[in-house]
């Protein structure tokens, strides 16, 4: 009867500490989505200053100040972990794409207000670099616990879900042409 209760005992502290594993592990992902969300929410508010400066120049550059408008309101309302990541890494896109035309504007790159916008992009992107590597640490953490057993029986249970990392977009994995830069 003791050895019973005693293996009923076991598997229930188990149980929970399986489950406060899980929990912690979840929580360790969503706090460091929060650190990354601060620093996006620093990116989003530079965003329209930096098109309204280029925008003085770049006449013809319609199509990407409309996509870049869109993508940042699509951001703003965006709910779901996972919709901010996929916004977040068109964004960064968008804003390649208008760091790459601004090459075609002299006047612009010259320009102060520019410049020191373009810096400050340049240090929130390296927060956001350093935050998504936390985060994704953070998530490959939470994933182990929910793939490995014995917590993927009561990651299942108790719906614990696989996250997505922050994954770099396509053409940020491409070789930059060294040659292109410095004809430019």
């Amino acid at each position: 009867m003791f050895v019973i209760v005693g293996i009923v005992v076991v598997i229930l502290i188990g149980a929970v500490l399986t489950y406060n594993n899980l929990v912690g592990s979840r929580n360790n992902v969503e706090n460091a989505f929060g650190t990354i969300d601060v620093m996006l929410k620093k990116r989003y508010d530079l965003l329209p200053n930096l098109v309204e400066v280029a925008k003085t120049y770049m006449k013809h550059e319609n199509e990407i100040f409309t996509k870049l408008a869109d993508l940042r309101a699509r951001a703003n309302t965006a709910t779901t972990t996972d919709e901010k990541v996929a916004i977040e890494n068109q964004i960064s896109g968008a804003v390649k794409g208008l760091m790459v035309s601004v090459e075609n504007y002299p006047d612009l790159k010259a320009s102060e207000q520019f410049t020191m916008l373009q810096r400050s992009w340049n240090e929130t992107e390296e927060q956001i670099s350093a935050a998504r590597r936390a985060y994704n640490a953070a998530v490959t953490a939470y994933n182990n616990a929910v793939d490995k057993f014995p917590s993927n029986i009561f990651a299942g249970m108790f719906n614990f879900k696989r996250k997505e990392v922050f994954v770099i977009a396509e053409t940020e994995r491409q070789n930059v042409n060294a040659k292109a830069l410095f004809n430019s």
